[in-house]
Parts: structure tokens; C-alpha cells; sequence
């Protein structure tokens, strides 16, 4: 009887141990906003929500990126990185993104320290933004 008691508490704190684990080895979005009117930006918010985490991915990832090299008018409005794991769970590259609101309010533009551009439409746009910032995108 001893003994299963044993096995028992050993099973559950290896579930519990694990879980925490899995919780640190999360995947999650930084988001810095710029401040005033210099390209100098402070930290924003930090998205860990695993769902959210992997519709913006998905929403970056699908996007149709151009390999351009474009020249904004002004500086990126928000930056955000995502770190990408390698097959061992190991944070192996952080990607880079610099975001634009475009004039009329409606769509994100975005570009990638690769130097790729994207532009994406007002419903990508809007579900990213509200990930990223937790507001709606302003029409």
C-alpha cells in the first residue's frame, strides 16, 4: 500500500513539474512602442496567451511577403519580436518586425529585419493589432 501511495506522489509531481516546464518554455511576443517623435522605443506588453501567440505567428507566416526594400515617411509605430524554437524546445533565432499604421487607420504594414515588406489586409490587421497592443485598430 506504501508503495502505491509512493508511485502515486511521484506521478503527480512529475505531472506538476512538467507542467511548469512547458509553462517557462512557452512561446510569447515582445511588443515595444514608440515614444515622442524619435525612433526610440520602451517596452509595451508581453503577449504569453499560447492562442494568441499562434494566430499572430500565423498571421505573419502566412502573410504575402514582398522582398522589397522600402522607405517609410516616418518611423515604425510599434516593433515586436517573436523567438523561434528549434525541434529541441530551444529558442534558436528571435524574428524582428517593425509596424506601421498606415495613414487611414485600416491596415498594418509591416518589415522584417530581412528586409521583406508586407502590407496586410484590414481583418489580418485588425486581429494582429489587437493582439499585439490588447486595443482595436482605429478606423
Amino acid at each position: 500500500m506504501r508503495v502505491i501511495v509512493l508511485l502515486l506522489s511521484l506521478l503527480v509531481v512529475l505531472f506538476v513539474t512538467s507542467g511548469c516546464v512547458n509553462a517557462l518554455n512557452g512561446q510569447k511576443i515582445t511588443v515595444q512602442k514608440r515614444t515622442g517623435e524619435e525612433n526610440i522605443f520602451e517596452d509595451y506588453k508581453e503577449v504569453t496567451q499560447k492562442q494568441q501567440v499562434k494566430k499572430a505567428i500565423d498571421i505573419v507566416k502566412q502573410a504575402d511577403w514582398d522582398n522589397v526594400k522600402v522607405e517609410m515617411a516616418g518611423y515604425a509605430d510599434y516593433q515586436f519580436q517573436f523567438p523561434f524554437k528549434n525541434r529541441s524546445g530551444n529558442e534558436d533565432k528571435i524574428a524582428s518586425y517593425l509596424l506601421w499604421i498606415s495613414p487611414l487607420g485600416e491596415n498594418l504594414e509591416i518589415v522584417r529585419d530581412t528586409g521583406k515588406y508586407v502590407k496586410l489586409s484590414k481583418q489580418d490587421s485588425a486581429d494582429l493589432f489587437e493582439i499585439l497592443t490588447g486595443e482595436a485598430l482605429e478606423k
